[in-house]
């Protein structure tokens, strides 16, 4: 129930996006993945869920391979990208039926009603997606990315929007999937990072520049914040 990413390179004409980057997450570990603006997160986020082909090295979900496996990598994967791509038309609970209906799922009621409750959709769940707010809607994409019950989370900045009560209580359900799941989240948020993270990669213009635990990160740069650390290596 890992990720594998080996050597991983993405190539857009002249420019070199994500430059043979090597990491591991394992199952039960939540890995913050930071890095400026433009340095590579993105593209590396979509190259993991399969929706970018890699223009060199290999990256595997739960021994899955994204390119030569892609369908088998992606029904162990949830994916709450950054622009939540919810449709606004739909009724929260219509959105969950009609993603369960794509993942098959065998008993849809029981799952849905189970995910409406863990992500605190409660008295949301028959407005339209589009009557929402932000942080609302930042919920019904979380709820689509977990619907499956996949064995792998990658969340992008998976508290934009929320007000500072949601931000807590989102991360304390991240936290809780991270038991037993692996989790990705990128993130600007240094503070969320500490609260959640196990393991930190942080990329600077294409290039991995730290690898780390948390702890192992700021006792190489002793008296040292993780934003100065953070400022400094990128």
């Amino acid at each position: 129930m890992s990720i594998q990413v080996n050597q991983l390179t993405k190539i857009y004409g002249q420019q070199v996006a994500v430059n043979q980057i090597s990491f591991r997450a394992e199952a039960g570990q939540i890995l913050g993945y930071l890095g400026p603006n433009g340095a590579g997160k993105s593209t590396t986020m979509k190259m993991l869920t399969g929706f970018v082909s890699p223009s060199a090295g290999s990256a595997s979900v739960c021994g899955f391979d994204t390119v030569t496996q892609s369908m088998e990598a992606r029904g162990v994967l949830g994916y709450l990208p950054e622009h939540n791509p919810a449709y606004l038309d739909l009724y929260v609970k219509e959105s969950l039926y009609f993603m369960a209906g794509i993942h098959q799922l065998a008993d849809k009621k029981k799952r849905i009603d189970e995910v409406i409750e863990q992500v605190g959709l409660g008295d949301e769940q028959n407005k339209k997606v589009g009557d929402l707010s932000k942080g609302y809607r930042q919920r019904v994409g979380l709820a689509q990315a977990i619907l499956h019950d996949p064995q792998v989370l990658i969340l992008d900045e998976p508290t934009s929007g929320l007000d500072p009560n949601q931000i807590i209580s989102i991360r304390q359900f991240i936290k809780q999937l991270g038991q037993t799941k692996t989790i990705i989240i990128s993130t600007h948020i240094m503070q969320e990072v500490e609260a959640i993270c196990d393991q930190v990669v942080i990329i600077n213009k294409g290039n991995i520049v730290a690898n780390d635990t948390v702890d192992g990160l700021k006792k190489s740069y002793p008296q040292k914040t993780l934003e100065e650390i953070f400022v400094q290596v990128t």
